[in-house]
This record gives C-alpha cells, structure tokens and sequence, in this order.
C-alpha cells in the first residue's frame, strides 16, 4: 500500500535512474547533499543479476544512500519476480520496472520502452514481482512510443498495469521513437508533454503519479507538485549537483546536511579514503563530483585538476585536496 515504506516516503523527490551515472559513488555523494531524495541504481537486467557474479558488483550500496531503490530491466515475470526478492533481501527499499529505456541492446531483449507496446506483459510481470517482495514495486515509463496515441495507448498501458496491482507509475513526459532515434536523442528530440503527465492525475487520483522529464530546477519541481505526486530529476542532479543541497528545505521542510559546497565535498572525503583502501580508483569516485562548482571562481580548475590527475596510477587524496583548495571557499551558505 502506497505510503507505508522509507521509499513511499522519499518519493516526493528523486534523482532518476542514469546508466554509468548513477553508481553507487554517486548516491554515496548525492546523500552528503540530501537526507531525504529517493535514490534510483542505474538499471540492472535480470540476466546480469541471475547470471553475473558477484552479485556484489550489481547490488552493492552504501547504507547512507537510503532510502534506495532498484531498478530492474527484463520482461519474464519468474526473473523478474526472483530479481526483485533479491533487491528486498539485499536491502532495497523499493523495486522500479524500467518501461523507458530506448536503446536497441534492450529492445531486442524485450525490456525498456518496447514493453509500453505489451502492457498485459508487463501486468503480469508486476503481479509477479510484488508476489515475491513486500516492498513497493514501481514503474517508469514513457507517455508512449512511435506512432502510439498518448491519449488512448497511455491510458490503456496505465488501466493494465494498475489493475494488475502497480500504484506508483513516474511517467517521462516525452515518447520514445524507438526507430529514427538514438538513446540520446530519445532524451531531447521527442517534446515534452507535461500536461498529458498531469491529465494522467486527473484521471487516476488513486494512483500515484510522478513525472521525469526536463526539469532543472527546485521551482519547476514546486510548479510540478501542484499537479503530480512527484517529481524525479536526472541529467540536472547530476551535472549540477548542488540542486540537491536544496532539496531538504524546499520539498521535505527539513534542512539540507551542506551548508556550502566545501563542505559537501569534505563531507565526502571519508568515503572516497574508504573506497580507495577498497581499491577503486580516484577518478571513477571523483568522476562524479566535477560538476559541484559549476558556476563557481576555480570551478574549472578544480574540474580540470581532477580530469588530468584522478586517473594516474596512485592518484590519492592528495589529489582531491589539491583540486579543492583550488576553489575560494566563501562564506556558509553563499556558496
């Protein structure tokens, strides 16, 4: 039931699923920003779970980045359903379907935004995932694909799914042209259609309906909520980082854990001396981080300094340091 678990309760906010973005340094760094955003993985096909080891590399986290949530690619119900015990048994707070991704990979494999064409498919896989799990079990989708009708087909995709169990559906408010168009052009060339997202609302106000798409800032996200039950944000909280620091205040009523941007990347620095004990390399933690002081005096150097020097044998703190006493450090909170 909607409202019960750590996911239902951060879901106002989150920060989208993002391939090679999305890692677990990244949410690790999201949380020195935000206690209370929902954190998606990137997303992970069941085959990768079922047959890849160790499962470690798949559905390793950090506990600081709860609340989390896993999203899953593939269409068979009996994968998914075992995938998705996973994800609860490791911890997940919640299990996210992708119906969105428009890649040819997924497609020829049935997962992603090919599956808005099978919504009986994709009932049948959500009965059997929540069958297997008592965390909630979530849909990202599109508003359609190709040459379907957003009114009808999305309407007929969303009566489908919910009647098979789904209450939470965070829907991309553009189609996906899975013929004509790349993965990234698919993010940008396809308009967005906020208000066939709000209509959706409208006409399902027990479901609950998020919406990803576009938005880059904190008063698009309020605008948004007047309307949706949600917001989810990607390339932004990724690229500019520090729109999370405002997250906390303006969407939870609860202040944020950064008081400046130094501050965050301090709060960081534990994790990263952790990780690299682990023997993971400086540039694949600090590779996330480059963008904290876009906009900022030394902001491309201190982006410049970790591109040149993260990615050298031995690279160390050292190096972080460095990068950041590039950066004036200004008074708390003006940064």
């Amino acid at each position: 039931m909607v409202g019960k678990s750590p996911a239902d309760a951060a879901r106002r906010f989150s920060v989208a699923p993002m391939m090679d973005w999305t890692t677990r340094d990244y949410r690790a760094f999201a949380r020195t920003l935000t206690r209370h955003a929902l954190l998606y993985t990137e997303m992970v096909t069941t085959g990768a779970l079922i047959h890849g080891s160790p499962r470690e590399r798949f559905l390793g986290y950090d506990e600081v980045e709860h609340p989390l949530a896993l999203q899953l690619g593939g269409s068979d119900p009996v994968e998914l359903a075992e995938c998705a015990a996973m994800a609860e048994a490791w911890g997940y707070d919640e299990v996210n379907l992708n119906v969105g991704c428009p890649s040819d990979r997924v497609q020829n494999n049935l997962i992603g935004a090919c599956l808005m064409g099978h919504p009986h498919k994709v009932a049948a896989a959500i009965k059997a995932m929540q069958a297997a799990v008592s965390i909630p079990v979530t849909v990202k989708c599109r508003i359609g694909i190709d040459d379907q009708d957003e009114d009808a087909d999305l309407a007929r995709f969303i009566d489908t799914v919910a009647n098979a169990g789904c209450e939470v559906f965070i829907v991309h408010a553009r189609k996906a042209w899975l013929q004509g168009l790349s993965p990234k052009q698919n993010r940008d060339v396809p308009p967005l259609n906020y208000p066939r997202v709000q209509r959706l609302k409208q006409q399902h106000p027990a479901l609950h309906i998020g919406i990803n798409g576009g938005i880059k800032t904190l008063d698009e996200c309020r605008e948004h909520l007047a309307r949706v039950d949600s917001v989810m944000v990607g390339r932004e909280a990724y690229q500019n980082p520090w729109l999370l620091a405002g997250v906390d205040e303006a969407l939870y009523g609860e202040p944020g854990p950064a008081t400046s941007r130094h501050a965050a990347a301090r709060a960081f620095r534990p994790y990263i001396a952790r990780r690299l004990e682990e023997g993971a390399k400086l540039n694949h933690i600090t590779r996330h981080l480059l963008g904290l002081f876009q906009g900022q005096p030394g902001g491309r150097r201190f982006r410049r300094h970790l591109s040149e020097h993260g990615h050298l044998d031995g690279a160390c703190l050292r190096v972080f340091d460095d990068a950041l006493s590039l950066v004036p450090e200004r008074a708390p909170l003006s940064a």
